[in-house]
């Protein structure tokens, strides 16, 4: 049995903190519920929500928003190397990497206090310091709401790219995440050659390195770069770091000696830092009502207070037209827009 609510503030359920309205609320925490609410959707448009960290609303949902509460950890197999850990698709994503190091399972420490929940992680195959999904996944289950059943998908089945997956592209809006099994390393690897986290291991007067002080390190620098969504509200990285071939990247560097770029190996293209073709443009600051850019990380979008999802959306486009304008480079949003 499922509890419908009708007309309801989508507010506490998105980081950007954006007042908007679903016509129909449902919550989940098994399988069968899922499948209970999908036939009372029926043709209807739906929604899932999970930690609403990577999303921006731009008016009221005419449709069902399913807010997945799916939760669990669960320690599925282990070898000399490797332990197979599964996450219920509604666990915290920080929650879970916090779980991890408490066990010494290495893997994800450089993920750290990226918001929103497990489920989310392989959908945009998020990333950060040098350490993606994709390097720890191992396969997830979905549920197919076309064919009613539960599917598996192996990393070459998610087909996944610089922020992209299968789910974000050819399977957009048909399949709910409902839990994902990580290959995390009994022997850790450490990644400490991205971003400032050895600067920042050094001014902790960490010795002896671990993956506790490698998370440690990411949710400090983190912390002193992005706003907190329950104090300002946001979802992280508006866009994403653009790549450009290197050819390009050469004329470009020409002209803007300082341009952040770093060549991908094993191809001829370079990536981008988005935030400073951004900054570059004079946007970081910028404030208009209650709809700004951040004025620490250029990259991240945010809301006062009152902003409207749409006034975002515009911010976003005039911000997208001006690095355009400047740098010949086309910015891509990296939330979603609904």
């Amino acid at each position: 049995m499922i509890n419908v609510l009708n007309n309801t503030s989508l507010k506490p359920y998105n980081t950007f903190g954006i007042e908007a309205t679903t016509k129909h609320f449902v919550t989940f925490s098994s399988v069968e519920e899922l499948s209970a609410a999908l036939d009372q959707v029926g043709a209807d448009r739906w929604l899932v929500l999970g930690g609403g960290s990577n999303l921006l609303l731009t008016g009221d949902f005419d449709g069902w928003t399913l807010k997945n509460e799916l939760k669990g950890v669960e320690l599925v197999n282990e070898d000399e190397d490797y332990v197979y850990v599964r996450a219920a698709a509604g666990q915290s994503w920080n929650g879970f990497v916090q779980y991890a190091i408490d066990r010494d399972w290495a893997g994800i420490e450089n993920l750290s206090l990226i918001p929103g929940n497990v489920g989310a992680a392989p959908m945009q195959n998020i990333g950060a310091y040098g350490v993606e999904i994709k390097d720890v996944f191992y396969e997830l289950e979905a549920y197919d709401q076309v064919e009613r059943r539960v599917c598996v998908f192996t990393l070459n089945d998610c087909a996944f790219g610089y922020r992209e997956s299968v789910f974000k592209g050819k399977f957009k809006g048909r399949f709910v995440i409902l839990n994902v099994t990580f290959r995390l390393c009994k022997k850790p690897v450490f990644h400490t050659e991205y971003g400032a986290i050895t600067q920042e291991l050094e001014k902790m007067g960490i010795e002896q390195l671990s993956i506790r002080s490698i998370s440690e390190a990411v949710i400090r620098i983190r912390q002193s770069k992005l706003p907190d969504p329950a104090q300002i509200g946001n979802a992280g990285s508006f866009f994403k770091n653009p790549t450009i071939s290197d050819e390009q990247f050469e004329r470009l560097q020409a002209e803007f000696m300082d341009i952040v770029g770093h060549h991908v190996l094993g191809t001829d293209t370079t990536k981008l830092a988005a935030g400073w073709l951004i900054e570059q443009c004079g946007w970081k600051g910028f404030r208009r009502g209650d709809a700004g850019v951040h004025a620490q990380q250029a990259l991240v979008l945010v809301n006062y207070g009152q902003a409207r999802g749409e006034e975002i959306y515009a911010l976003s486009g005039e911000i997208i037209q001006s690095v355009e304008e400047k740098f010949g480079v086309t910015l891509e949003r990296e939330v979603n827009i609904i």
